[in-house]
């Protein structure tokens, strides 16, 4: 495997001579030469740190995609709403040469430390990963080669065959882009990395995002998260999905939500 650039400086945003936020969009984490959506998240909450420059993390990220960018230089402007003791709102819009491609809203605040007082989700059964498979990679999709996927073959090959009741997966994963653990801001990439959840069923893989949402709740610990992925409804063309994360400890450290296109093949006469 060739070297990945390493999440973070992938993501980088800088100032130009004017003091303008700008960022050069990396090709290493694309879906067939588009930008990917976790990755786009990724550089506006860098751009939120540039910006807010103290103590505090960006805990809630809504993004919406008017279009989707070319590689190369992305301007990016940051707006207050709200400033706040506790928590702030920040509006964040992504330009490339001066048309919208990302419109984004931003809460800015401090994440909690310790035990949960309560936790619904569980983190999903799987064996080891050293004792699990790799998961699919197809060429195009760069950003696959910057994480280590694999999946339990308990669990069964979900790629290999359509069932038409199984709209979810569960994946080990690990980073490959130099970064040893997982921080909050390769969580928002984590979000939005795996396969889309619609496969299993029979989809194209074809599965643009429309708006996706992601929530950090506590700082990860460890090498490895447990991620699940589901649909929660899929009905014409579009498709809800959610994405749980979880670390080393079991502990629930981001979920996100994405409202996206889905296209599955033509039905045969």
């Amino acid at each position: 495997m060739e070297s990945v650039e390493r999440l973070d400086r992938a993501s980088r945003v800088d100032r130009d001579d004017s003091g303008h936020l700008r960022a050069d969009l990396h090709p290493d984490y694309t879906v067939y030469g588009v930008p990917n959506g976790g990755y786009l998240q990724c550089v506006i909450v860098q751009a939120v740190h540039e910006v807010m420059k103290r103590e505090g993390d960006v805990i809630a990220l809504t993004t919406n995609f008017v279009s989707a960018p070319a590689l190369g230089k992305l301007d990016l402007e940051v707006e207050h709403v709200r400033e706040g003791r506790r928590v702030s709102f920040l509006r964040v819009r992504s330009l490339v040469e001066g048309r919208v491609v990302t419109d984004s809203l931003v809460t800015w605040g401090y994440l909690a430390e310790g035990t949960p007082r309560y936790q619904h989700g569980v983190a999903p059964e799987m064996q080891p990963p050293e004792t699990c498979i790799a998961a699919p990679r197809v060429e195009g999709m760069t950003l696959h080669e910057a994480l280590d996927m694999r999946v339990d073959p308990a669990n069964g090959r979900w790629w290999e065959r359509v069932d038409p009741t199984r709209g979810y997966h569960d994946t080990w994963l690990a980073r490959r882009d130099g970064g040893e653990e997982w921080d909050t801001l390769a969580l928002f990439f984590a979000a939005d990395c795996l396969w889309p959840a619609t496969v299993p069923l029979g989809s194209t893989g074809w599965v643009p995002t429309l708006q996706l949402t992601t929530y950090l709740r506590q700082r990860p610990v460890g090498h490895w998260l447990r991620a699940r992925q589901r649909c929660e409804v899929v009905i014409g063309e579009s498709v809800d999905e959610r994405c749980e994360l979880f670390d080393e400890r079991g502990a629930l450290v981001a979920v996100s939500h994405q409202s996206a296109l889905v296209r599955f093949p033509e039905a045969t006469p």
